[in-house]
């Protein structure tokens, strides 16, 4: 609509009776999908209002193009629009976008979702990816006080793919080594007593002190008091970086020493690894994005669609130079 146009909307609103107003509040308040979506995303903008390519802040409109509004920027002369730049710059059917958040509300399967969305199987799968790798961006940047620890493990699997650097297995098949081996893919989990919570996929094989320096070092705060089983990676790493540790004896079955045990994050883990389950198997490579996942619905139980996608898009950054 033209300004000019809108301006006179505006005007005419005092003048409406209330029959009229409730019309009006109601057709708002009814935006298809595709409006939404849109509202959002030039929300999202309208904070930011620089140009994604040299990130000069004067520019003005240039049309329209698939229900967005262009702009060129004064300075380097391009246009864009408020996805310019972003992994959701040519994602199409903006339509579908807030069925398909429900979808990963609802933690539906690949098959699932494209058919209660209207996609076909790869196209949801692109956009699962799409999605969860800026969900992952809504995570707390540091834990704080007493933190529990602990890792978990999942088979390596490399599902979907079509070279292979081993025999193939059948699905929900084992190891072929007794215990832990670099078959198996580390799950960092840590948690403080407040809910907060960081995950890491830190590689194959037994967490070390090594890996716990190159994840965790950054995410706590230095009065953190890490609480861990006997693993002496754990000691190590609290040694050398000077944080306040407790080790639980869990050989000797000692879950609980006061304040202090690990229950919180051993309970998360139990969480992820039955809420898995309906997937049948992930690729590994994707694991982070699966975690990722989890997290938000664990943080966000009652999250509705429309906040998931202010989370999402809020959490995009712009590609300065694409």
């Amino acid at each position: 609509m033209e300004t000019k146009k809108f301006s006179q909307l505006l005007s005419q609103i005092s003048d409406m009776n209330h029959r009229q107003r409730s019309a009006l509040i109601a057709a708002v308040s009814h935006l298809s999908d595709e409006t939404q979506v849109l509202e959002v995303i030039e929300s999202k903008f309208d904070k930011d209002r620089k140009c994604p390519f040299c990130n000069y802040d004067r520019y003005y409109r240039h049309g329209f193009a698939n229900g967005l509004q262009r702009y060129r920027c004064r300075s380097c002369q391009r246009t864009f629009n408020a996805l310019t730049g972003t992994p959701f710059a040519r994602l199409r059917h903006k339509n579908k976008w807030l069925s398909y958040l429900n979808a990963i509300v609802g933690s539906l399967t690949i098959r699932k979702a494209a058919s209660v969305v209207g996609l076909n199987q790869k196209t949801s799968f692109r956009w699962r990816h799409r999605f969860l790798t800026w969900i992952a961006c809504d995570h707390p940047t540091a834990l704080h006080g007493i933190t529990e620890v602990d890792e978990t493990y999942l088979l390596e699997s490399h599902k979907g793919s079509r070279h292979l650097d081993r025999k193939p297995r059948k699905r929900g098949g084992s190891a072929t080594k007794r215990g832990l081996s670099r078959e198996q893919v580390c799950i960092l989990i840590a948690r403080d007593r407040s809910g907060s919570t960081l995950d890491f996929v830190t590689g194959k094989g037994p967490v070390n002190a090594s890996a716990l320096k190159t994840n965790l070092k950054d995410a706590l705060d230095r009065d953190v008091l890490l609480v861990s089983d006997g693993n002496p990676a754990y000691k190590s790493f609290c040694l050398s970086e000077g944080i306040s540790h407790e080790a639980l004896n869990l050989s000797q079955k000692e879950r609980v020493r006061g304040a202090y045990h690990i229950q919180n994050v051993n309970a998360y883990h139990s969480r992820f690894k039955r809420w898995l389950e309906r997937f049948h198997g992930i690729a590994t490579k994707y694991l982070p994005n699966y975690l990722s996942w989890r997290y938000s619905l664990e943080q966000h139980p009652d999250i509705s669609v429309e906040s998931l996608l202010n989370i999402t898009i809020g959490q995009v950054p712009h590609l300065k130079g694409t």
